[in-house]
């Protein structure tokens, strides 16, 4: 299942563009990340969709460094995160900054509300269960 973490609002004067690493390879890698993710929701494969989410950040810490280390940022995101990909299946940031950590865990995760992903029947795939 996906899970959300309220984290923290970004702080006032953060911004993720401050150093840009802008690598082909490390934005081509990122959109792959986008459809083992997308593949692993449609498949409920919670191993593949943690995998998808633990590479999704280290791209973006590729990328864009300060999109979870920024001067102004009062949690330590990096920190966090690694806490939370040690305990469970994977997470990521829901956006630049810290904002919400996505957390994929069969088991619920303390201060976590859950997400239901809706998603119509496809031929092939396994039978609709819950999220």
């Amino acid at each position: 299942m996906i899970q959300l973490l309220p984290v923290a609002p970004r702080p006032e004067g953060y911004s993720p563009l401050g150093e840009k690493n802008l690598d082909p390879k490390w934005a081509a890698r990122l959109g792959q990340t986008g459809k083992d993710c997308f593949e692993a929701i449609r498949c409920r494969d919670l191993p593949a969709l943690g995998a998808a989410l633990n590479d999704c950040m280290v791209c973006w810490e590729k990328l864009l460094p300060h999109t979870v280390r920024h001067p102004t940022l009062q949690v330590d995101l990096m920190g966090l995160l690694r806490a939370y990909q040690s305990c469970y299946p994977g997470a990521m940031y829901s956006g630049c900054g810290g904002g919400y950590l996505v957390v994929a865990s069969a088991a619920p995760v303390p201060g976590a509300f859950r997400v239901k992903v809706r998603r119509p029947s496809v031929p092939g795939a396994p039978a609709s269960s819950p999220a």
